[in-house]
């Protein structure tokens, strides 16, 4: 089972997503609070799997949650659900460390789909927002292209290919069947990268990924 953590100041929207997640028969929502550092707490005594974080909540709000989610209980990937889509927000979750970002206006089956993506070792963008990315990126395509291209130079070759394996957003799983590595292995491929890239994620190796021209050439 794949345990959940529910957080969001709106009881009807957790009924909600409760709701959804408990139609899955590998989803369990452990516990939900309506406010961040309520869902510290929760997450230390919960050890989650997954951490579902709306943005705008009173106390902390789910981008500083995020961060401090990252910090203390590193193995839970958080998504950040909100109604809001502007780039503040997408990059702020981002640079948090989560590893998703969904809008609530989507569909239900997108939320089951990002819970399993992130506990898989993949990233998960709604499409909404994925193509907000993109834009985002095809500015100044040649410019990034040129810094990113320079920043895994660093790479050795194996984890260019796990890099880009990560651009395209396999899980670790996934890129260990491509590769003929098993998962551990992976997972310390994906560490390095991060590392060597200066990244605090997925979602972030990948756009260098991408700028990069890596994910094209899969």
């Amino acid at each position: 089972m794949i345990k959940v953590l529910l957080i969001d100041d709106e009881a009807l929207v957790r009924a909600g997503i409760r709701a959804i997640l408990g139609a899955a028969e590998d989803i369990e929502v452990v516990a939900e609070a309506g406010d961040g550092r309520e869902a510290l707490a929760l997450a230390r005594a919960h050890r989650p799997d997954v951490t579902l974080l709306d943005i705008r909540m009173p106390l902390l709000d789910g981008l500083g949650a995020a961060a401090e989610l990252r910090r203390t209980v590193p193995d839970t990937a958080v998504v950040m659900l909100t109604t809001f889509s502007e780039d503040e927000y997408i990059t702020g979750a981002l640079d948090s460390g989560a590893s998703g970002f969904l809008l609530k206006s989507g569909d239900p089956y997108e939320l089951m789909a990002a819970v399993r993506a992130v506990h898989g070792g993949a990233s998960f963008l709604s499409p909404r927002i994925a193509h907000r990315v993109i834009q985002q990126l095809s500015g100044g395509r040649m410019s990034r292209r040129t810094a990113a291209r320079e920043r895994i130079d660093k790479l050795t070759p194996r984890e260019r290919d796990v890099l880009a394996l990560v651009g395209a957003g396999l899980s670790n799983a996934e890129i260990g069947e491509r590769l003929f590595l098993v998962e551990g292995t992976v997972k310390a491929y994906v560490s390095a990268v991060l590392g060597r890239l200066d990244v605090r994620n997925r979602v972030q190796a990948a756009v260098v990924a991408y700028e990069a021209g890596l994910v094209a050439e899969q």
